[in-house]
């Protein structure tokens, strides 16, 4: 009877992997072969007593091309409507629902009127 002990690991000396894992596998080793490299390396007369700490800035000038600000706004202002017309139907909402649970708020009406006009002579 022939040997059937086949390991069901990639780690195996078997070479009957497909390419990539084989690939895959070379290229791993060799990343945990090469050292890390060290980005914290600077040059001569760099002092480090800065690395941490924010470099204090002021912004002195934005240019921005007139067209390119303008279509911006524009829309800005486009998709600022759907927003406007959800808010007024929420807040809608929300009134008719303190007027459902609280019907003795006071209710404000406006009445505008116009006194009747005179006939010209």
């Amino acid at each position: 009877m022939t040997d059937t002990n086949i390991p069901l690991t990639a780690d195996s000396d078997f070479d009957d992997l497909p390419r990539t894992l084989r690939r895959e596998r070379e290229r791993q080793a060799a990343s945990l072969a090469a050292p890390a490299p060290d980005f914290e390396v600077r040059g001569e007369g760099y002092d480090s007593s800065y690395a941490e700490d924010p470099v204090p800035a002021s912004v002195q000038r934005f240019d921005v091309p007139f067209f390119k600000l303008m279509f911006f706004l524009l829309k800005a202002v486009l998709a600022a409507i759907p927003a406007l017309l959800l808010l007024a139907v929420i807040l809608w909402f929300a009134g008719q629902a303190l007027q459902v649970f609280f019907p003795e708020l006071v209710q404000m009406k406006i009445l505008i009127s116009f006194p009747a006009s005179e006939p010209q002579t």
